[in-house]
């Protein structure tokens, strides 16, 4: 086991696609900043701030946006989209683009903009052999957004978006990315691939506590947004308390109505030291060949795989599915094993992170056939 993480022996954690574990160094930044409050109050209030701040670096780092003013701390991937959503200026007869099989988070919003008279237009993957042009291919003139996860929560489908960025530029159309089944598992540069906002929880690949989210929203998109929540901590000045004349912040705090998660942050920020110390090259590449490793004791036991093969597709998730025995039947043994992972895409999801042992991998698979026959 990596010496930054304390997990059971008796466990094998195959769920960073859903609730990861935290890491030493989170651990104690967390019960350190409790004991603090405990025994002196408030008195470290402005190096808790300096943490936060160092926080909306690390993030900004993360996705490449050219500043920490740039990073909005929301306290979920689901309010940070809803921020954008409704937001927006829509007129009746606008239309979304998007993907059938998304996560509800990033699907039901755009749904419930239907008495807007907004079209939520899905894309279904099953039969997408292309799916950057087939989004596109669902776009027109009254096309505002194309709203969509960067990796595909069960199968693990990772869209390319310098190819989908392009296409949305080229046709003056908003991109926004959900990016909470990939930041944290691959690197991510806005440079390469320009999009108007990128929402992303912290607690499943980078490896934070749940909670905190990260929002980034283009400077260009910021002050076309109504804003529907406001507080103190969302001002230009926010500050001055007695201050008659008001107005949000011109950066990302606009979005930030009251105080911050500054538990949260601590450990958050713990999380995202680590992964940059490791780097998200070596990161990747960590998790790639632990991926690949998976594909091959899948292949080796003649399972069905339901993620994708090609390594320009994936990212950390390997869903799959053993003949004659049911998802559920499958993933209740695993569980009862200590195996973690998730029932996902008609199949059990295993999502591993770079510090996953190998021997768990082959330990797992082991178990798969002893669940999959469990008279249970």
């Amino acid at each position: 086991m990596h010496p930054e993480f304390d997990l059971s022996p008796d466990l094998i954690h195959l769920n960073h696609a859903g609730v990861s574990p935290w890491s030493r160094r989170a651990v104690a930044a967390v019960c350190r900043f409790a004991a603090e409050n405990a025994t002196q109050g408030s008195l470290g209030y402005p190096r808790w701030l300096a943490t936060e701040q160092s926080l909306r670096a690390r993030l900004a780092a993360l996705i490449g946006a050219p500043s920490p003013a740039d990073i909005a701390l929301a306290k979920s991937t689901s309010e940070g989209l809803s921020v954008v959503a409704y937001g927006l200026d829509w007129r009746p007869g606008d239309n979304v683009v998007g993907i059938e099989q998304e996560f509800p988070s990033n699907r039901i919003l755009w749904e419930s903009l239907a008495p807007l008279g907004v079209e939520y237009r899905q894309l279904d993957l099953g039969g997408a052999l292309d799916p950057e042009a087939d989004l596109l291919a669902l776009c027109d003139e009254r096309t505002r957004l194309v709203a969509v996860s960067w990796v595909q929560y069960a199968c693990g489908l990772r869209l390319d978006l310098e190819r989908l960025s392009a296409g949305c530029q080229a046709r003056g159309i908003l991109l926004g990315i959900d990016a909470i089944q990939g930041l944290g598992a691959l690197p991510f540069d806005l440079a390469a691939a320009p999009a108007d906002f990128v929402v992303a929880d912290g607690h499943k690949w980078m490896l934070g506590p749940e909670g905190l989210a990260l929002l980034y929203v283009s400077p260009a998109l910021r002050p076309r947004l109504r804003l529907h929540q406001y507080g103190w901590h969302m001002l230009e000045h926010h500050g001055a308390f007695e201050r008659k004349d008001w107005a949000p912040a011109a950066d990302a705090r606009r979005f930030e109505c009251g105080s911050p998660n500054l538990l949260g942050a601590h450990g958050l920020e713990a999380s995202l030291a680590l992964l940059q110390e490791v780097g998200m090259t070596a990161v990747h590449a960590a998790i790639e060949e632990r991926v690949a490793l998976l594909i091959g004791l899948i292949d080796d036991r003649g399972y069905e795989l339901l993620s994708p093969r090609d390594p320009t597709r994936r990212a950390g998730i390997v869903t799959f599915g053993v003949p004659g025995a049911s998802p559920s039947r499958l993933y209740a043994g695993l569980m009862a094993r200590q195996v973690l992972c998730a029932q996902r895409g008609g199949g059990v999801r295993f999502s591993p992170h770079f510090y996953t042992p190998f021997e768990d991998l082959d330990r797992a698979m082991e178990l798969v056939a002893l669940a999959a026959h469990d008279p249970r």
